[in-house]
């Protein structure tokens, strides 16, 4: 497909904009792909995208909230888009990731951090570990319940999780030389389609053109296809909801009502014993997991109020 036919798909899509300004940030040997919205010297906001997602997915969002006043700044974690593959792959290292994305904005002050699924869960934690480099986080339908994870493996259990490394590590074995399949840039999208059925073909067809690259034979994801879902090591779900109850920083989350495979599935009263004192919090009716491409305009408006309140 030429750059032609390109840009004829996201003319399709002319409210999604591709960020302004884009650098890279070395992570030990790691090199992190950043993208930036909005004017530098304007307050910063990290946005960290979900599992098995990209910075693009922001293209709707980011740029309404750029036109409210803000710097926005996301990066393709680490195996993602156009950020560097590893060896292998752990949730510390991803957190590690965004550390060093904030610090490269050169600022002291803490900085509002913002997620989305896998993303959220993420800055939960980093607010947790670094709580003076994180003002506030705002948490797209990332937040945790006991409930979805009872089939999940207990990572406190050493015999269990020796079994479950061990085949996490035959898994990188047997994808270490792997390729995604190829296809066009409709067929990638209905393939996506079946995992995010309430987003539109326009929209999917988008990310493709910015969350894949385009290879002799086809079109493939911009995923190391050694990653699959979920953590590795010595974890366990339910630490994480204590450790969401004990943030001292504002808390914004928003969830979506409407349950899909890739979300998490926390309702609301799941969610309000669990939050930090004194968070604000929105359910979404008839909105799924992608609160922030289904409804763009309104997240970005309930994220704009809130930061300017507690900045």
């Amino acid at each position: 497909m030429t750059s032609t036919e390109v840009d004829t798909v996201r003319s399709r899509l002319p409210e999604a904009k591709r960020p302004e300004r884009s650098r890279r940030v070395d992570v030990g040997g790691i090199e992190v792909a950043v993208v930036e919205w909005g004017r530098e010297e304007d307050q910063p906001v990290a946005l960290a995208h979900g599992g098995f997602d990209f910075a693009g997915t922001w293209d709707l969002f980011a740029p309404l909230l750029a036109d409210a006043g803000f710097r926005v700044v996301a990066w393709d974690q680490r195996g993602h888009g156009d950020s560097d593959v590893a060896a292998l792959y752990t949730w510390e290292a991803d957190i590690r990731d965004a550390a060093y994305v904030i610090d490269s904005l050169e600022t002291k002050d803490p900085v509002p951090v913002l997620g989305h699924s896998k993303g959220g869960g993420m800055m939960n934690q980093l607010a947790e570990v670094l709580p003076h480099r994180v003002r506030a986080v705002i948490n797209l339908d990332g937040i945790p319940n006991k409930r979805g994870f009872n089939t999940q493996i207990d990572r406190s259990d050493t015999q269990a999780l020796e079994a479950e490394l061990s085949g996490w590590l035959d898994h990188r074995r047997r994808a270490g030389q792997a390729s995604r399949r190829a296809d066009s840039i409709d067929g990638l999208a209905e393939r996506r389609q079946l995992m995010n059925p309430r987003l539109s073909m326009d929209w999917l067809r988008y990310l493709v053109t910015v969350g894949a690259k385009q290879d002799p034979d086809g079109w493939r994801w911009k995923i190391d296809p050694t990653l699959r879902f979920g953590p590795s090591g010595a974890w366990r779900p339910e630490w994480a909801i204590p450790r969401l109850r004990g943030l001292r920083v504002p808390y914004l989350g928003v969830i979506g009502t409407v349950k899909e495979e890739m979300g998490w599935g926390t309702t609301p009263e799941e969610a309000f014993p669990i939050l930090p004192d004194g968070a604000e919090f929105h359910a979404l009716a008839d909105t799924g997991h992608f609160v922030h491409i289904e409804r763009p305009g309104d997240i970005a408006a309930l994220v704009a109020d809130f930061l300017r309140r507690v900045l």
